[in-house]
């Protein structure tokens, strides 16, 4: 049975959930039980993206739920991700068929432009030089937007957007589109509430998508000292008023600002438990509070790519 988790419309006229499961560093072997755990306790939105490297484990837990009988397919809500070496015209079209190969699918729900920025075409998907520097591309996003269009036109993806763009780069997109592009996907948490920007996405009919609503604690480039969210005696204080875990209180501040949350874990008792989020909203007070919190600190920089033209953050939103 599906989850309570409330839908939201896109600007195709779409209804999306709300609540999904996160797949980004979910290793070899684990991303099978772990999405297979969620459609069974009633997920139904997966973020999935061809950086991850585990979409073909991804599909073969889709083929096993869909075949048992327990979902059909247009009861999930699949997205990926275009990947940085896919962003020219053709390359693009290359990207969308092993996504859709390796999740055994005919369509997604929704396809993202995973970053402004390319990388170099035709090898590896992280490829480096002798020295280990990203080997990046000069792409024009704009011309993987077209692309992006056709694909969506082509019906291989229900709905198209980007993620991690700032608000130059959408209005550059929005001055250049046929398509407008229907959702942002975004680092969101506490620590980074991103308000301009959601509001200003918002504004042009854009929704919002949160990744990281935790603080990413298992990012591999984490390091002792850095600051941990929940462990945050702030967020515990909250969810000690409510009865909740500093998770549930992570997950529905993101719900109650209108946003879709992705939590990612892979430990089947945890993808149950941050489910629990249905029974409770937090106070506009309390929303206030949490949102004060912020300190535009980014756990995802990606802050070997600053050079790049295409960099997303140097500026404020």
């Amino acid at each position: 049975m599906a989850l309570p988790a409330p839908t939201i419309k896109l600007n195709t006229g779409v209804e999306m959930p709300m609540f999904g499961l996160g797949t980004w560093k979910s290793k070899p072997g684990e991303v099978y039980e772990a999405v297979k755990a969620a459609i069974e306790c009633g997920y139904r939105l997966i973020d999935c993206a061809y950086a991850y490297r585990n979409e073909h484990e991804v599909g073969r837990a889709l083929k096993d739920v869909m075949g048992s009988g327990l979902v059909k397919r247009e009861e999930l809500f699949i997205v990926t991700k275009l990947w940085n070496t896919f962003h020219s015209k053709e390359a693009a079209q290359k990207g969308i068929a092993e996504s859709l190969r390796d999740l055994g699918l005919d369509y997604v729900d929704l396809y993202l432009i995973h970053w402004p920025f390319g990388y170099q075409e035709g090898g590896e998907p992280f490829p480096v030089d002798k020295d280990g520097k990203t080997l990046s591309s000069d792409v024009d996003y704009l011309d993987t937007w077209k692309a992006m269009e056709e694909i969506y036109k082509s019906g291989k993806a229900k709905a198209i957007g980007i993620s991690n763009f700032n608000s130059e780069q959408i209005n550059r997109i929005l001055a250049n589109c046929e398509v407008v592009p229907a959702v942002n996907q975004v680092e969101l948490h506490p620590y980074l509430t991103q308000e301009k920007l959601m509001e200003f996405c918002r504004s042009k009919g854009i929704q919002i998508m949160g990744y990281s609503p935790l603080g990413s604690p298992d990012r591999p480039w984490a390091k002792p000292g850095d600051p941990s969210l929940l462990e945050d005696p702030k967020i515990k204080a909250i969810a000690d008023k409510y009865g909740k875990t500093p998770a549930h209180v992570l997950i529905r501040y993101q719900l109650d600002r209108g946003i879709i949350v992705i939590p990612k874990s892979v430990t089947p008792s945890r993808i149950k438990s941050n489910a629990e989020v249905f029974d409770f909203k937090l106070s506009d007070e309390d929303i206030k509070t949490i949102n004060a919190f912020n300190r535009n600190h980014r756990f995802c920089p990606m802050d070997w790519m600053t050079g790049h033209k295409y960099y997303p953050f140097h500026i404020e939103f």
